[in-house]
């Protein structure tokens, strides 16, 4: 039974996919530098939080914060390895007067893991905003992404997408111009310029495999990149709506190390291609998830329903915008 002292929230933790990824050279320790175009699509993981001060908690140790995280994926982490649980622990090194209790969070995954759809990153920015709520921080956007940061390079736009999606989030940042569903990320991929979104139905498909992220980054430091996105084009493209421009830029120059890796993922692109005709196919992030623009839902749900025979991992959606 709940206790009365108890407070609640629920966010939507929303996939991300890249329209665009091209990495502008390397940093001495090693860090790539990024220029991309991430977008926010509909699919989601649900993230809810429940917070019980230490009183009501009967906690002997006021000083503790004690984190249970549950998931229905029962290969997934539930301790310091999880980005849900390193973004409370984040929030109570931010808050001032760190609050002692019990933080119960529970995620529903429906996003692939480790498909490069930020699933785990949408997940630590929810913890976030939920612990802003929660523990009536009044943190700005500004701030949250500065504390996404210090989990990983996609949860700052991770934490700019749910605040424009969730209704629980929309009023708290009405007017925020970071609150937004598209942005371009430059420097490790942290530093976000808000965009206009695409809006377009799409296709996901996720190979049964994954691809280390790291790896493909060093593996194309020794590939000669043929092809690479004009991203101010790209840019002026949303602008303006002009879906030629946005497609014809629509280019990953990750695929040119996980295409030549990982055939299932040659196979999986191929045969997106072949359903989705002229639209755009690309995959996102370092993969494996392959991702095509779609004209209907009706059109999304029939190739979805051939992309199933393929790849159990797959997906009818849309842009958020």
């Amino acid at each position: 039974m709940m206790n009365d002292n108890s407070v609640s929230i629920g966010l939507k933790s929303y996939a991300k996919i890249n329209l665009s990824l091209d990495v502008k050279g390397v940093t001495d320790d090693g860090m790539h530098l990024v220029e991309m175009v991430m977008q926010q699509i509909l699919l989601c993981d649900e993230v809810a939080m429940r917070w019980t001060p230490a009183e009501a908690a009967g906690t002997a140790d006021h000083d503790a914060l004690q984190i249970n995280l549950k998931t229905n994926r029962s290969y997934l982490p539930t301790d310091e390895r999880n980005l849900a649980y390193q973004a409370a622990l984040v929030m109570r090194d931010i808050a001032e007067n760190a609050p002692a209790g019990t933080l119960d969070i529970n995620i529903k995954k429906r996003i692939p893991v480790a498909a490069g759809l930020a699933g785990g990153s949408g997940n630590g920015a929810a913890v976030l905003h939920g612990l802003n709520v929660l523990w009536d921080l009044g943190l700005s956007l500004q701030q949250l992404c500065d504390a996404g940061a210090k989990l990983g390079s996609d949860v700052p736009f991770c934490v700019m997408g749910q605040a424009a999606e969730n209704e629980a989030l929309k009023d708290r940042f009405a007017g925020d111009p970071l609150a937004c569903h598209c942005a371009l990320a430059t420097g490790t991929g942290t530093d976000l310029v808000p965009l206009k979104g695409l809006k377009s139905h799409i296709v996901l498909s996720k190979p049964p495999i994954s691809v280390s992220t790291a790896k493909a980054y060093q593996g194309i430091d020794n590939i000669e990149i043929k092809t690479r996105p004009n991203t101010a084009e790209l840019i002026e493209g949303l602008k303006t709506r002009d879906l030629s421009r946005i497609e014809k830029n629509m280019v990953n120059v990750l695929e040119n190390y996980t295409l030549m890796e990982y055939p299932t993922v040659v196979y999986t692109k191929n045969k997106m291609q072949e359903l989705c005709g002229e639209r755009a196919v690309l995959m996102s992030g370092s993969g494996p998830s392959v991702y095509g623009l779609t004209d209907s839902i009706r059109q999304s749900r029939s190739i979805c329903d051939e992309m199933l025979k393929l790849n159990r991992e797959s997906f009818w959606t849309r842009t958020t915008y």
